[in-house]
């Protein structure tokens, strides 16, 4: 079923539909017992400049003894970026790395020709109850990158520049916005923020970026007049000024964007590619499950399981 604006109330009419290209309500996704809000791809947007897949994990409350459990799986393609507000998750992936992500910190890993993961809560973070809130991105790679060595690097919340002023404090993750950089290398230029909003606070969004988005995580924004509530995502047009007001009760809205791609990408499970020819090779590869001289490899520390490759 395709998306139909005429259905959202949200959606601007008259003179707003040029300042807001799109708006996007989040489809609800089970990955195995935790729910999450897919607001990318959509219907009518694939990507917001490179970022092509955006998923609101939570919030969610765990008792003791349950977490977060996905196996080690494989990516091609594309950059995953995990950003927390609350809880933390254990990233293990074939490169070796052991890493625990904590609120306000930055994980990017790069797939390129082929990387697999695990992500966890497990060990002491099991031993009481415990929360968590983030999200998760997919950044697509241009075509020059997509069979490039995988990496992986990671920020402390420390490390991330921090904006403030005028009932406003911004964390910038990913890029460069509003003269800073974030310490993390990204495979193409783009931008990704994060910006709690003081009630009535307003915030620009940059002007040095092709393709812009917002992300309402909490309260409620204004955009030309019109408001809207936490769950939605606006895309704006190239090259207009634009400019966003925090509601009554304040808000946190995550901002993202960068230079378009060369074209569209196909996905497939969790696959990204410019071809579906990349796509049946790396199914292929997963398929043939030979760890010790595929294409692929399992996380070590975490090598006794693994997600099949899907039937479909």
């Amino acid at each position: 079923m395709s998306w139909n604006p005429a259905l959202d109330p949200h959606t601007p009419t008259g003179d707003q539909v040029d300042a807001i290209e799109t708006v996007i309500v989040p489809r609800a996704r089970d990955i195995g017992g935790f729910e999450v809000r897919r607001a990318l791809p959509a219907p009518r947007r694939q990507m917001v400049g490179p970022f092509i897949f955006f998923d609101q994990m939570g919030p969610a409350e765990f008792v003791t003894g349950e977490g977060l459990d996905v196996r080690p799986h494989p990516h091609i393609g594309l950059a995953t970026v995990t950003y927390l507000l609350q809880g933390s998750i254990h990233h293990r992936d074939s490169l070796g790395t052991d890493q625990w992500i904590e609120p306000g910190a930055v994980n990017l890993m790069i797939a390129g020709n082929g990387i697999t993961h695990s992500e966890r809560t497990d060990g002491a973070a099991r031993q009481k109850p415990h929360s968590l809130f983030g999200i998760q991105t997919w950044v697509a790679m241009p075509k020059g990158a997509e069979d490039s060595a995988p990496g992986f690097e990671h920020a402390d919340k420390a490390a991330l520049p921090l904006l403030e002023g005028e009932g406003k404090q911004v964390r910038l993750i990913l890029g460069d916005a509003w003269g800073a950089r974030a310490p993390v290398r990204t495979p193409s230029e783009m931008f990704y923020a994060d910006a709690v909003l003081a009630p009535g606070a307003a915030i620009p969004l940059p002007d040095n970026h092709e393709d812009r988005g917002i992300y309402v995580m909490e309260g409620e924004v204004a955009v030309a007049g019109d408001r809207f509530a936490a769950g939605r995502m606006l895309v704006f047009r190239t090259g207009d000024r634009v400019s966003l007001r925090a509601g009554p009760q304040g808000a946190r809205v995550l901002l993202l964007g960068g230079a378009t791609l060369e074209g569209p990408r196909y996905i497939w499970w969790n696959f990204v590619a410019s071809s579906k020819e990349r796509i049946e090779a790396a199914k292929e590869a997963w398929r043939q499950e030979d760890w010790a001289h595929g294409r692929f490899r399992l996380p070590p520390g975490d090598d006794t399981a693994f997600v099949p490759l899907p039937a479909r």
